[in-house]
């Protein structure tokens, strides 16, 4: 299978994780809900689907968390509070530092940040109206200051949390953001 076959099936399972209601089974904000959301999109495609990684990893010259240390982060990272907006792009953002998987952290981890948003405030971001350069400039800022991606998601958020429209829209987007586009 190529990369545009693999993320083509994976969209297909990210969808179907809602559809089949499978999401409101997966624990919210923990390291065990990620790995879920994690196996479900890639089982079958990646021989380490919902595995924690056991290699260091680096993207564009930023190195995520060490490898040697991954588990002790992201229990540190699952203790942080979520009851706030700021509170849960904080524990996104460190999430996302941590990049506990070999492949696929942004899409599993922007599906764990909407079920985190849609438990605590009752919301979920419409990422289908966030431009892609403008989220990825403000991922890759986010360790230094996470102002600019809270500015960028904030006002995108809805209370739709139920809506198929708005939650697909968005899965297609987050590939979209990973640079899947369907042919």
């Amino acid at each position: 299978m190529n990369q545009n076959e693999i993320d083509a099936k994976s969209l297909e399972n990210a969808k179907q994780l809602f559809v089949s209601g499978d999401i409101d089974r997966i624990e919210v904000g923990t390291v065990k809900g990620l790995q879920d959301i994690h196996k479900a999109l890639f089982d079958g495609l990646y021989e380490f689907a919902g595995e924690i990684r056991t290699k260091n990893i680096a993207k564009g010259g930023f190195r995520f968390a060490n490898s040697l240390y991954l588990k002790e982060v992201l229990a540190a990272v699952e203790k942080m509070p979520e009851s706030t907006f700021e509170e849960i792009i904080a524990k996104y953002v460190e999430m996302n530092v941590a990049h506990p998987f070999m492949e696929g952290n942004g899409r599993s981890t922007r599906i764990w940040l909407d079920m985190i948003l849609k438990k605590n405030l009752g919301m979920v971001v419409e990422w289908a109206n966030i431009d892609k350069e403008q989220y990825l400039q403000a991922m890759e800022r986010s360790p230094i200051n996470d102002l600019e991606l809270r500015f960028l998601i904030q006002p995108n958020l809805t209370d739709k949390v139920d809506d198929r429209e708005v939650i697909f829209k968005g899965i297609e987007q987050s590939y979209y953001y990973e640079g899947y586009e369907k042919s």
